[in-house]
């Protein structure tokens, strides 16, 4: 492989489509690839697709159009979809985009190289979709000196076992694997060690984590990272509320690097939405289950998913889903429109909602949710958080009345996973210049629907990887 190879990633979807792109990347490093700024620019183009809904299929196969003019100018350009449209379609992608050479699937990731050869090589178009029974193992992960920002995703298990009646996951990427732990915190290491101070961890279902091979729990996996030297903050994604554990709940109260925040999706209000969902728990169980989180802390964060215009959603329904959202006041949420995906038995459902009545109740959620993320973060002013400093703000070069030009900006989250945009006096604040990657306590002047403005007041004067923090009233 050349020095002037060079690589360019399109990445659609989920967290787990991110760390997905930084496993193929150190790959192409490895091979000697560098990487392109643009396409245009790339000898290699891939496509790291999702198929969760119809939208971002059709999202896929339009960027893999635009390609079709590059590979005439460029027969010699090595055009690639991976991810879960690459998985739940195959063969098909051939015969549908000439300008394809190569479809590999999610579990396929680790066989790139081979397949690179074979197309450039052998010059033969290549489809490897083959699932393994186990997680595959990149060993030693490779890690940039330089790493991207503060906050990595790692995943820990891949493929879902709970078949849900929407979902496409299970067929696409394949029933539950967990990681060996050893590999999960050898990788976490070696991210601490590059410069990350915070990682979240991925999976389908984290409470279900090493059920299935006899690994430990996910909550003793939790405590071994927490241990972790230089890791500032720990959160996890996704956990499914039938198996949210009172042990996993009570971990909050000893593991000081866990983030007082959870995503615990509901989907729907309605226990008989959730029962035609196949959710396998009503709506009293959740709430039960946001009770006992919020017992143990009083400050934790909540968000979710919601899917509106499930088959045979009633107004009743969809006003159980409203109820529920104003019950728990959740921190933030996701919500989607129905669509049918292939394979899955909701799409032989009878009951379809029309597009016009789901994008109304799409609205009406959002609509809700921005008043109580409004009032929720209103009730943050006036308060001093503890914030992992991610960078300089977006607003750095711009005058506002709350945040003078003289002062650096800066913007950082909360252990409950809000946004804050920052000023910080240089000159004022000991340490100020030097605080990236670092904890820092604001003092918080204005909420907005989507983020808190302040002001630095200190330097966090607690060493790297001690005690976490929280969150203090001024």
């Amino acid at each position: 492989m050349t020095e002037s190879k060079k690589f360019f990633i399109y990445t659609m979807g989920c967290q787990m489509n991110v760390y997905d792109t930084g496993q193929m990347e150190n790959i192409l490093f490895s091979m000697g690839y560098k990487k392109a700024a643009t396409y245009a620019l790339a000898d290699i183009v891939l496509a790291n697709t999702c198929a969760i809904r119809e939208k971002a299929e059709q999202k896929a196969f339009s960027f893999l159009g635009r390609l079709a003019k590059l590979k005439n100018k460029n027969p010699e350009l090595i055009v690639g979809i991976g991810g879960c449209v690459a998985q739940q379609e195959g063969m098909k992608i051939l015969e549908r985009m000439p300008q394809v050479d190569m479809v590999f699937g999610t579990d396929a990731i680790g066989r790139l190289p081979d397949l690179i050869r074979t197309v450039a090589l052998e010059n033969k178009r290549v489809v490897d979709i083959e699932t393994a029974h186990k997680v595959f193992e990149l060993g030693p992960v490779k890690i940039e000196s330089s790493p991207r920002g503060i906050s990595r995703f790692v995943t820990i298990m891949q493929g879902c076992d709970n078949f849900c009646t929407y979902c496409v996951v299970p067929h696409v990427r394949g029933r539950e694997k967990s990681r060996d732990p050893f590999h999960i915190l050898q990788e976490i290491k070696a991210l601490t060690e590059a410069g990350v101070r915070e990682v979240t961890l991925l999976g389908q279902n984290v409470n279900s984590y090493g059920k299935k091979e006899g690994l430990c729990s996910f909550v003793e996996l939790l405590e071994r990272i927490n241990g972790t030297d230089n890791l500032l903050r720990l959160r996890f994604t996704t956990s499914h509320p039938k198996d949210l554990s009172s042990e996993l709940i009570n971990a909050y109260t000893y593991l000081d690097k866990l983030c007082r925040h959870i995503h615990l999706p509901v989907q729907s209000g309605s226990t008989d939405i959730l029962k035609r969902m196949n959710r396998r728990y009503t709506r009293d169980q959740y709430l039960k289950k946001v009770e006992e989180l919020r017992k143990i802390s009083h400050d934790m964060a909540v968000s979710t998913d919601i899917i509106v215009g499930f088959p045979g959603e009633t107004e009743a329904d969809f006003s159980d889903t409203l109820d529920l959202i104003k019950e728990v006041e959740y921190d933030s949420l996701f919500v989607f429109n129905y669509s049918d995906r292939p394979k899955v038995p909701a799409a032989a459902m009878d009951g379809k909602i029309s597009k016009s009545i789901q994008n109304e109740r799409l609205q009406a959620v959002l609509a809700l949710q921005e008043s109580i993320a409004m009032k929720k973060n209103r009730a943050q002013v006036g308060m001093t958080l503890d914030v992992l400093v991610e960078g300089k703000s977006k607003k750095q070069n711009r005058k506002t009345e709350t945040m003078g030009s003289n002062e650096d900006q800066w913007s950082g989250r909360t252990s409950s996973n809000r946004i804050v945009n920052f000023t910080a006096d240089p000159q004022g604040v000991e340490g100020a210049g030097s605080f990236y990657g670092k904890i820092v306590r604001v003092g918080i002047e204005k909420a907005l629907a989507h983020s808190l403005r302040g002001k630095m007041v200190e330097a966090s004067s607690k060493p790297e990887g001690m005690k976490g923090e929280k969150d203090y009233a001024a």
